[in-house]
């Protein structure tokens, strides 16, 4: 029991500290992401690498999710839990490339004194293009898939209330069609529709997060043994 309590605070943190990192190293990248002369400009490096520490601060936490998670949750489903790691390790993964991405532009922008702005200018949004590609995957995709498979582990094993797991069952596949949506054009990624289908996944892993500092895993109650096995034949 300690060790599952020590394990939900950590899980906790890890999801915080993971939202928190997303969403001020987005802010961060804004002057990169958002200007397309960025390159030839001043720049604002230290913001933008700050905001790249950030993002690799994100994918760790991505991936202590799982591994502090996985020895409680594959009590209650060893592929499910299995695949919830597989799943974040992938996710961290997308989110690196997104990261050496945005240093790259870093890179050539502090390179290109006395060279054809050009080509640079198509070299960067080219780099910014994968980024933003890496945010819809990562976060986007991925992240659809790595909710569904932790909240029906949640749900199965009631290790938190039945109100945060099913947020995390609806969230999951909601994420998953709106960046699917975005995929295919039906709407940009940074829209009023791309951020409500984001809501219920960054409801449920703070309702999650908070739910296990303050509390821990649930208990599961205790299974009574059928009737027949009470009553002697």
């Amino acid at each position: 029991m300690r060790e599952s309590r020590a394990a939900a605070v950590v899980t906790g943190v890890f999801f915080l500290v993971a939202a928190v990192a997303a969403v001020v190293a987005l802010a961060l990248y804004q002057p990169l992401l958002g200007d397309p002369g960025y390159v030839l400009g001043p720049g604002a490096d230290t913001r933008v690498l700050w905001g790249a520490f950030l993002e690799v601060v994100l994918a760790a936490a991505v991936i202590g999710t799982a591994v502090t998670a996985f020895p409680v949750v594959e009590r209650h489903g060893r592929a499910l839990a299995l695949g919830y790691v597989a799943g974040r390790l992938l996710e961290a993964a997308v989110i690196t490339v997104g990261i050496v991405a945005v240093l790259a532009v870093v890179t050539l922008r502090q390179d290109a004194a006395g060279t054809d702005g050009g080509p640079l200018v198509g070299v960067a949004q080219g780099l910014v293009a994968l980024h933003d590609a890496t945010f819809l995957v990562g976060p986007g995709l991925v992240i659809g898939v790595n909710t569904l498979l932790l909240a029906a582990l949640v749900y199965r094993g009631r290790l938190a209330p039945r109100p945060v797991a099913v947020l995390g069952l609806v969230g999951g596949p909601l994420v998953t069609l709106s960046s699917t949506a975005v995929l295919f054009g039906v709407y940009e990624q940074v829209s009023v529709w791309g951020m409500l289908g984001a809501v219920p996944v960054a409801a449920w892993e703070i309702s999650l997060a908070v739910y296990l500092i303050a509390r821990g895993f649930r208990r599961p109650a205790a299974v009574l043994p059928a009737r027949s096995e009470l009553v002697p034949a």
